[in-house]
């Protein structure tokens, strides 16, 4: 495996950063990253207490002022020499996320890091873009302005499945608008969001602004999502957890920005280009070993179509390469955990008394055994209201069912609880225009499934969440907007007065 640098030592001060240095977590539990590969331990930390939350939250109160009353320029700037920091360590941050996730690691350098630094790139530059309705005399006697105010302290909780990227989509819009953060990155994988930490402090960014707490959800997550200081709460994770930080929220009156669960449709009409949707098949519901929320889960195919499909996906899940994820010809690395890979292990068994394995769903032996992989499977034969197709696995699994009509085929799409993203096949223009205005999804790609760019949002409908990640929408959900009114006419007793007392002037 390749080494860039011993974790342990790393970070031997601990695993939590608070004002620009990482300290030991004031918790008696600790726990240990495992490399999901090989189910080797790398790195044992202290976990984040109540105590490191508290710590943590008045660190970045103390920052706020400072970093609130930073023009927008200033803030920009700050966020170039981050950009150009992480850019510098990105062999290392490729290294770290592929070690901790098992994604492999042309995944990591591709994908992840290089996303990530092109997201504070863009980030950068909003940052002095922030708008507001046009100042006018609405009224006809004042002048009405808009200001964008950052909120204050943020309390953001990220998942493990992409810890860089999502402590980049948490912490970026957050500090872009001038407010501060506290990240809990899962436990399983804190290391490349205390990297990306490290690098804004080396960037120059004050500090307090970003902070890091790792530790686990009932203790470190249900506190900060709590705390009195903080201002608002974003989340990233499964619609069952996101129920609990609402709750939380809601009690202290915070704002709420939530990214949850996916069950992603993948809509084949009969005139698509049948290559190009397995193709893109495969790689969308592979993606990250199948633990994306937006991965395609559930493919829609239409009849004429459908036989020809499965047997193209079929042989291209066949010819996936399983390995070592630090070997540049893997395709696919293990899951997370072990507990990851059973959880996906046992979907599948249950589908099986009632479904066909068409390809997959096996434990690979061998060199693999040891650690948390699985094989791409493909499932057919499944009814709509089977569990397969209707809860979100987080693995390598897609299940195929047929449809007949169009109007079939969109509702089949539509019948989940969820809404994160979706995408139609077709060559006809007037389908596609249909499936992107009824597919009840906040992204639907068209003859493409997965790609997501700096510039356009990211965020789902029901029970996928609300609010938006990356892109300019995303400041919606980072500042306050502020009616400043002028009055114009310098008079001493306005008209509207008598309707409080006295009368009308003559």
């Amino acid at each position: 495996m390749d080494q860039r640098f011993d974790v342990t030592e790393r970070f031997a001060d601990g695993a939590q950063y608070i004002a620009g240095r990482l300290r030991q977590g004031g918790s008696e539990g600790t726990h240990q990253v495992v490399d999901p590969a090989t189910g080797e331990q790398v790195f044992g930390y202290r976990l984040a207490g109540a105590a490191d939350v508290d710590a943590a939250v008045a660190a970045a109160e103390a920052a706020f002022p400072e970093w609130a009353g930073a023009t927008p320029g200033e803030r920009s700037d700050a966020m170039h020499r981050f950009a150009a920091v992480l850019t510098e360590r990105a062999d290392d941050l490729a290294y770290a996320e592929s070690l901790q996730c098992g994604k492999p690691i042309k995944l990591s350098t591709e994908f992840d890091v290089p996303g990530s630094i092109d997201n504070v790139s863009f980030f950068a530059g909003a940052a002095r873009q922030l708008e507001g309705k046009a100042a006018a005399e609405y009224s006809g006697d004042h002048t009405s302005y808009i200001r964008r105010e950052p909120i204050g302290v943020i309390g953001s909780i990220a998942p493990w499945n992409y810890p860089l990227q999502m402590a980049a989509w948490k912490v970026l819009p957050a500090i872009a608008a001038g407010n501060t953060i506290v990240l809990k990155p899962a436990e399983l994988t804190p290391l490349t969001s205390l990297m990306f930490a490290q690098a804004a402090t080396e960037a120059g960014l004050p500090d307090g602004v970003i902070n890091v707490v790792s530790g686990t959800g009932p203790e470190a997550g249900e506190w900060l999502v709590s705390h009195p200081a903080v201002a608002m709460t974003s989340f990233t994770g499964s619609t069952a957890v996101g129920k609990r930080v609402a709750e939380l929220a809601t009690s202290t009156v915070k704002r709420i920005h939530l990214e949850l669960g996916g069950k992603a449709p993948f809509v084949v009409f009969d005139d698509a280009d049948l290559e190009a949707a397995a193709h893109g098949a495969v790689a969308g519901a592979l993606i990250n070993s199948g633990q994306d929320c937006t991965a395609a889960t559930r493919a829609y195919v239409q009849r004429p179509l459908y036989d020809a499909f499965v047997a193209a996906v079929a042989e291209l899940m066949a010819s996936v390469r399983l390995g070592d994820p630090f070997d540049p010809h893997t395709d696919l690395g293990p899951l997370v955990s072990h507990a990851q890979r059973d959880r996906v292990a046992g979907f599948v068994d249950r589908a099986r008394g009632y479904a066909t394995v068409v390809t997959g769903g096996e434990i690979p032996g061998g060199d693999l055994a040891k650690g948390a992989y699985y094989r791409p499977t493909l499932i057919t034969g499944a009814p709509q209201d089977s569990e397969i197709v209707q809860s979100e696995i987080f693995g390598p699994v897609l299940a195929v069912v047929p449809f007949d009509s169009d109007d079939e085929g969109i509702a089949l799409a539509n019948d989940t609880p969820y809404g994160l993203a979706a995408s139609a096949w077709s060559r006809d223009v007037y389908r596609t225009g249909r499936a992107s205005r009824e597919l009840r999804a906040g992204c639907v790609w068209i003859n493409d499934h997965i790609p997501i760019i700096s510039e356009m949002p990211h965020g789902g409908v029901r029970a996928s969440g609300f609010g938006k990640d990356m892109s300019a929408y995303s400041f919606e959900e980072y500042t306050q907007v502020k009616h400043v009114m002028f009055d114009n006419t310098a008079v001493v007793r306005k008209d509207w007065h008598r309707t409080v007392f006295g009368d009308r002037q003559t």
